[in-house]
């Protein structure tokens, strides 16, 4: 017996197992795909219970599917539907409120899925998909989540379109290719509707994320992250249209943090007058990104900004010194034109009152820390030609700048965290550990600069910007979020200092990172990665235009477009107008379309013969045969049959001869489509029981008769 290898076939095993599925299996097994696809990106948000059990439910489902087993037991789903609110309690300690209510559903749906029997849970499963997929826009409205959401509709309404035909086993091709028909049919609606639709306030504030990751906050605290996270979302966008400026200016202001409890530093500083500005001017276009942040990270030494796009009526923008804020709106997308100049200054001293509260510290608070400033205070002070006078600021700063770069100092993003029994965090950071990021620099330098009895505060922001050469844009991300400080200097006014430039600046002291294909087997490894950055940066500026077109639509840009279609002061009442005529117009097109589009029935050669014998045999005093009209011949013929009895008069065998030749010229052997022209076969036949089918004239002896 000779042994042969066979090669595997498991691919082809599985297409006939999928070709035995049955109806049912294969379609249940298309809507949990397009139900796991929609709930794929909500895995990173999710607790990891709710992950973990959506990906059995869905799991557990597909093979009951697969191998056609029965479903669970309702006792069992109503223990896991217990266990998964209980965990959700457990998790968020309540069940109302966007996260907790996404889990909920996320949970319900797949639970949902392991009792899908009759037609009727399918379309529940297809509209919670439908509304998970609205969930996806809480968090991201990128025109990645667009496409994918767009691709998960279409599934949808395929799973949609196969419950509409209960008979038989559509393709899927088929069924796929009449849901995407139906996108296609609703895209004019859909465009009218995003054009005209009044812009309202959304009704959820914007997401918020719980996770340690690099990015602008109002406050900020020592001590409680381990390890930071880079978050390589975008925050803004520039546009300069003139010369940008070097890179270790480009510092895009946040909020100015001056209160100082021991932990947390919170913002505190009264309305400031601006400063005088000086320098060339510097003109650009910057796109914030949604922040719920009132704070408008602007290039520093702003003077001027417009808000040009994004926002709602009620929105202003206001400054205070160097800082700008948002006073009224939601937080969305802002498109501002501004002015900002590299070199500025106060011409007015401190009052005594601010020298005060921008040198106060908790008291009795990192006691080490406030020694170490007091000892290098004395020891800059006795250099001096005059050791009785207070030393000059600028020479402290100097001086703490030196020490930081010589004290061993060193950055990172992975700090150790600070004993916890402490609650001297300042003193942990800057005597003993020495390792840190910006926030823990910043907020040391300010500290040791209020122990010397110098103005000093934090200022939050971004720092440093990547030319995306597709747009030529200079791109911020969360990751160049930064901490610095100011210290007042009479005669100048707040001086920034960069404590962090001091000890890295490059800002980030860690091991390299790989290259993008690193680590690869064979020739992948050798892949270029600027083609990685190179696809990157088409792909941000792809975002970009997104961002312009599509999600910073607002209530001005509507108004807009109605002043340039004619109306010369349109308000919210023209807006409707405008809409009721887009829906009008879209409606009379898809159904002028859909008239000359419709399918039309075949033209029946004989339906024009048939249509006359019926109407002239419906003359007759014999009812018409039941049925679809015209009747045929032949079922003339077999309804006068029975109604005319033996013996039949001369006209009515003469009728039913007619009948049967004019049904043996359409179905006998030599039978052929009527043609049109007195010549034809059928006219005669078709004339001579027009004939016969008359009513016979009263004769004249009846007509004169009376009763």
């Amino acid at each position: 017996m000779i042994l042969r290898w066979r090669p595997a076939t498991w691919h082809q095993d599985l297409r006939q197992r999928w070709q035995s599925l049955t109806r049912e299996g294969r379609d249940t097994l298309w809507l949990l795909g397009m139900l796991a696809l929609v709930l794929a990106p909500h895995a990173e948000r999710l607790p990891w219970w709710a992950s973990l059990g959506a990906l059995c439910a869905l799991a557990w489902r597909a093979k009951l599917a697969w191998t056609d087993s029965p479903l669970p037991r309702r006792w069992l789903l109503a223990l896991m539907l217990g266990a998964l609110l209980a965990m959700t309690w457990l998790t968020y300690r309540t069940l109302i409120g966007r996260e907790p209510g996404i889990t909920l559903v996320v949970v319900l749906t797949t639970l949902k899925c392991l009792e899908l029997r009759a037609r009727r849970d399918s379309l529940v499963c297809l509209y919670l998909g439908f509304f998970l997929i609205l969930t996806q826009f809480f968090y991201s409205q990128g025109i990645g989540t667009a496409l994918l959401m767009l691709v998960a509709v279409w599934g949808l309404l395929t799973s949609l379109v196969m419950g509409q035909r209960p008979l038989g086993r559509p393709p899927l091709a088929e069924v796929g290719r009449d849901a995407l028909r139906a996108m296609v049919w609703g895209l004019p609606l859909m465009v009218v509707l995003f054009v005209l639709f009044p812009r309202f306030g959304p009704l959820w504030a914007l997401p918020t994320d719980a996770k340690a990751r690099t990015g602008l906050s109002e406050t900020l605290s020592l001590g409680q992250v381990a390890e930071l996270a880079l978050d390589d979302s975008i925050a803004l966008r520039v546009r300069f249209t003139a010369r940008p400026p070097a890179p270790e200016q480009l510092y895009f202001r946040g909020p100015t943090l001056d209160r100082f409890d021991g932990k947390v530093w919170r913002p505190g500083t009264p309305s400031e007058p601006m400063p005088v500005m000086a320098g060339t001017p510097i003109p650009y276009e910057i796109t914030l990104e949604p922040s719920p942040l009132p704070i408008l990270p602007l290039l520093e030494g702003t003077e001027r900004a417009q808000l040009t796009a994004g926002g709602e009526p009620s929105l202003r923008i206001e400054h205070s010194g160097l800082g700008w804020e948002r006073r009224g709106g939601r937080g969305g997308r802002l498109v501002l034109q501004a002015q900002a100049r590299p070199r500025w200054h106060w011409p007015d001293t401190l009052p005594m009152h601010w020298q005060r509260y921008w040198t106060s510290l908790p008291p009795q608070s990192n006691p080490g820390t406030f020694a170490w400033a007091q000892h290098l205070r004395q020891q800059v002070q006795s250099r001096q030609p005059d050791p009785q006078a207070p030393p000059n600021p600028l020479l402290l700063v100097n001086a703490v700048m030196n020490h930081i770069r010589t004290a061993g100092y060193s950055y990172t993003l992975s700090p150790p965290l600070p004993e916890q029994s402490t609650p001297h965090l300042i003193d942990a950071f800057w005597l003993r550990q020495k390792e840190g990021f910006c926030e823990h620099f910043a907020t040391a330098f300010v500290v040791v600069m209020r122990a010397m009895g110098v103005p000093a505060r934090v200022v939050a922001g971004y720092q440093g910007a990547e030319l995306n050469p597709v747009d030529g844009q200079y791109i911020v991300r969360n990751s160049s979020a930064h901490a610095w400080a100011e210290f007042w200097q009479p005669g100048r006014g707040w001086v920034r200092a960069d404590p962090t430039a001091a000890v890295a600046p490059e800002r980030v002291q860690r091991a390299p990172r790989p290259t993008p294909f690193a680590g690869l087997p064979g020739p992948l490894s050798q892949l270029d990665p600027g083609a990685l950055r190179r696809m990157r940066d088409l792909w941000d500026a792809v975002d970009n235009r997104w961002n312009v077109w599509v999600l910073q639509y607002s209530r001005g840009e509507q108004m807009a477009l109605l002043k340039s279609l004619g109306w010369p002061q349109p308000d919210l009442q023209t807006l409707m107008q405008a809409l009721a005529w887009g829906l009008g117009l879209a409606g009379g097109t898809a159904a002028l379309l859909a008239w000359w589009t419709r399918e039309r029935s075949p033209r029946q050669p004989w339906q024009e013969p048939l249509r006359r014998v019926h109407r002239a045999l419906s003359r007759l005093p014999v009812a018409s045969p039941p049925g679809l009209e015209p009747a045929a011949a032949s079922v003339w013929r077999v309804h006068l049959l029975q109604a005319w009895p033996e013996p039949r008069t001369t006209q009515q065998d003469a009728l039913l001869r007619l009948l049967h030749q004019l049904d043996a010229l359409r179905y006998g052997p030599s039978a052929a489509e009527p043609r049109a022209g007195a010549s034809a076969p059928w006219i005669a036949l078709v004339r001579q029981i027009e004939a016969l089918s008359r009513p016979a004239p009263a004769s004249p002896d009846r007509a004169n008769s009376s009763p």
